[in-house]
C-alpha cells in the first residue's frame, strides 16, 4: 500500500500557536535590538524635554501673571483692550466698509423717499383747502361756531338749554349747504 499524501483534510487536530510569540513578532517592522535601543534612547530624551519645556513654560506664564499684576493690567482691561482692537478691526475690513456705504446709501433714498412723500401730502392737503368743497366746509364750521357763540353770549339771556344750541346751529349748516356742481360736471 502506498502511504497516503497529508492534504487539506487532515485529520491531524491544529495545535495552538504561543500568543506571546505572536505578540512579539511585528511582519511589517523589523526592529533590531540596536535600532530598538536607540529609539527608546531617543523617546526618553524627547520625554525630559517635554517635561523641560513644560516647567519653562510654568514658569514664564507665572512671571507674565506677576509683571501684568504690578502693572495693574485686569482681566477687564484685557478684555476692553481686545474687544476695542476687533472693534477697529472690524470698522477697518472692507465687509464693513461696504455693508456701511450701502446702508447709507439706502438710508440716503429712503430719506429722499419720505421727504418727496412728506411734500406731495402738503401740495394735496393744500389743494384740498383750496378746493370749493373744502372752503364750504370751513365756512360751516365758522358759522356754527359763531352761532353757538351767539346764542351762549348774546342770545336768549342763557334761557336756552345745550340742545336747542346744538339744534339751532345744525338747521342753519344744512341751510347754508351749497351743491357740489363741480362734482357733477367732472362727472359728464
Amino acid at each position: 500500500m502506498e502511504p497516503r499524501q497529508q492534504g487539506f483534510l487532515d485529520k491531524e487536530p491544529l495545535k495552538e500557536v504561543d500568543e506571546d510569540m505572536v505578540s512579539e513578532v511585528d511582519l511589517n517592522n523589523t526592529v533590531t535590538e540596536e535600532e530598538r535601543e536607540e529609539m527608546e534612547n531617543e523617546l526618553t530624551k524627547l520625554e525630559e524635554e517635554i517635561t523641560t519645556l513644560k516647567q519653562v513654560l510654568a514658569s514664564k506664564e507665572k512671571r507674565h501673571s506677576e509683571l501684568k499684576h504690578k502693572l495693574g493690567i485686569t482681566p477687564l482691561c484685557e478684555l476692553r483692550q481686545n474687544f476695542t482692537k476687533s472693534w477697529y478691526d472690524m470698522q477697518t475690513s472692507t465687509a464693513y466698509k461696504k455693508t456701511s456705504e450701502t446702508l447709507s446709501t439706502a438710508g440716503q433714498r429712503t430719506s429722499a423717499a419720505f421727504s418727496n412723500l412728506g411734500n406731495a401730502i402738503s401740495r394735496k392737503f393744500g389743494d384740498m383747502r383750496n378746493s370749493p368743497s373744502f372752503k364750504s366746509f370751513e365756512e360751516k364750521v365758522e358759522s356754527t361756531v359763531s352761532n353757538i357763540k351767539q346764542s351762549k353770549v348774546g342770545g336768549t339771556g342763557g334761557t336756552g338749554s345745550f340742545e336747542e344750541v346744538l339744534s339751532s346751529a345744525a338747521q342753519a349748516s344744512s341751510q347754508d349747504t351749497p351743491t357740489n356742481n363741480v362734482t357733477e360736471n367732472s362727472e359728464r
